[in-house]
């Protein structure tokens, strides 16, 4: 049986190269890839977040997430360009076609992700290496946008693979690589190591990813649970996760909204509010079976004003209490204390969850996702009152709550970090 071939194809600044590959097909003279720039926010307000940057917006110190205000406190001479999501769920399809003339096993990962299972393909398109160039190559070619490719024996250590050096790079990361390649690097690279759980690591003395997988097991387990003995077995290159044939395509977001009987003047209730509505929203997301790394709020007062306020994940999460608790933190941030007649939550940036579902979560999340799935499974059968949350006892608000949430009731992203 021939050894499993994974790549892990990924599109360098995938929003901002799609956008500067539709205007210079357009006839725009200028290369956004070429110049500071980034799609985020509202490029007449600076409002919003950088989703994603050129290369020379990074030597700017620019970052994925933060607001497109502090990014143009940065460069002044930034390019915010406002996003599309339509022209990208295209630019993601053709990129996807792409992909499956090199194999009939493809799971696309997010918007701008691919896995592609090569394994015995071999003897039909040849060496993996010169594949992944011809990959390449063909996807600059052709649809005018370069991508990373990490090739390796599982999906882990091909997705590291593709993080390394960018743009239009192929990369090898096998197991004997690891030592020379992954190791040296800091513990913040590997997936699943967020910001919660780094300077818990770097505490210890775990500064690298090689620290971490040299650390004895059960020195982890003590501090970050069953979470710590996964982050060992990450940085030691271990993964048994398929590549599973996925063409159904990656929605844009799941949204939930609802207009209140009446103004709502108190932070507990709004945030009861939203509970109610994030029920609603991480449900389908469950039952989607995504992950969300974006989450929105979006506040309407009793004066019809309306704004909003977003927040970039670092890591991406399906947990009703989680998204909760962010939603409630941006609430916190951006509300003006008037009366609220209408409040909607979002969640977008999606991505599949098969890829080792529990390597996305900092916390000690079993028990949590244990209680989510037993609640969908009850509602499901029973219907959606049958389970509902102690704190909406009394309270005169719906446990569930809200329809659908539409773009209009986005209008301005702010910002106010």
């Amino acid at each position: 049986m021939s050894r499993r071939i994974i790549f892990h194809v990924d599109v360098n600044s995938a929003y901002l190269s799609w956008e500067a590959v539709y205007r210079l097909q357009h006839g725009d003279p200028l290369d956004l890839r070429t110049v500071p720039a980034v799609v985020g926010g509202n490029p007449e307000t600076r409002h919003g977040i950088v989703l994603t940057k050129s290369i020379p917006a990074k030597k700017y110190g620019i970052q994925t997430g933060e607001s497109v205000f502090e990014a143009k406190a940065k460069c002044p001479e930034l390019i915010i360009v406002p996003p599309n999501y339509y022209l990208y769920m295209q630019c993601s399809t053709a990129f996807g076609d792409v992909l499956r003339e090199y194999s009939p096993v493809v799971e696309q990962y997010s918007i701008d992700e691919y896995f592609v299972d090569y394994t015995g393909m071999e003897r039909a398109l040849g060496d993996p290496l010169a594949t992944a160039y011809r990959l390449k190559d063909q996807i600059k070619e052709q649809l005018g946008f370069t991508v990373n490719v990490g090739i390796s024996t599982n999906k882990l250590l091909a997705k590291m693979g593709s993080e390394l050096k960018k743009p239009d790079m192929v990369h090898t990361l096998f197991p004997k690589e690891m030592s020379t390649k992954m190791w040296p690097l800091p513990v913040e690279e590997l997936f699943g190591v967020g910001r919660a759980t780094a300077p818990k690591l770097r505490d210890r003395g775990i500064r690298t990813i090689g620290d971490l997988a040299n650390t004895e097991p059960h020195h982890l387990k003590l501090f970050l649970k069953s979470y710590g003995l996964l982050l060992w077995n990450f940085a030691n290159g271990r993964d048994e996760s398929l590549v599973r044939v996925n063409r159904r395509p990656i929605i844009k977001g799941i949204g939930n909204s609802t207009t209140i009987p009446f103004d709502v003047d108190d932070t507990r209730t709004a945030h009861l509010v939203l509970l109610s509505l994030v029920e609603s929203v991480a449900a389908r997301l469950r039952q989607a079976e995504y992950l969300a790394q974006l989450v929105s709020v979006s506040i309407r007062t009793n004066e019809f004003y309306s704004y909003s306020h977003q927040r970039k994940l670092f890591t991406p999460t399906d947990s009703t209490n989680r998204i909760h608790e962010v939603a409630c933190e941006l609430f916190d941030e951006i509300w003006r204390n008037e009366p609220i007649r209408h409040l909607g939550v979002r969640v977008s940036e999606l991505c599949t969850n098969s890829f080792v579902q529990m390597s996305l979560f900092e916390q000690d999340i079993e028990k949590q996702r244990a209680i989510d799935s037993a609640v969908d499974k009850v509602r499901n059968r029973f219907g959606l009152k049958s389970v509902i949350r102690a704190s909406f006892l009394q309270s005169g608000l719906n446990a569930i709550s809200g329809g659908t949430v539409t773009d209009e009731e986005y209008p301005v992203m702010s910002s106010l970090l």
